[in-house]
């Protein structure tokens, strides 16, 4: 996702969300969401075999 791009995804979550984000935020924003999109990336490219199964849920 290009820069101008996340500039308008923040700005329609923000709205949204109801959820003001200074300007002095928006480079600490855009960064985690760059971070965030990229390690997204990684799991999404990353192929399963047909017949994995979910882990089983441990609970105490």
């Amino acid at each position: 996702m290009a820069a101008d791009h996340l500039d308008d995804y923040i700005d329609a979550v923000s709205k949204a969300l109801r959820l003001p984000v200074e300007d002095a935020w928006r480079p600490a924003v855009r960064a985690n969401l760059e971070v965030s999109l990229r390690l997204a990336g990684l799991v999404d490219e990353f192929v399963l075999p047909d017949e994995t199964e979910p882990a089983s849920v441990y609970t105490a």
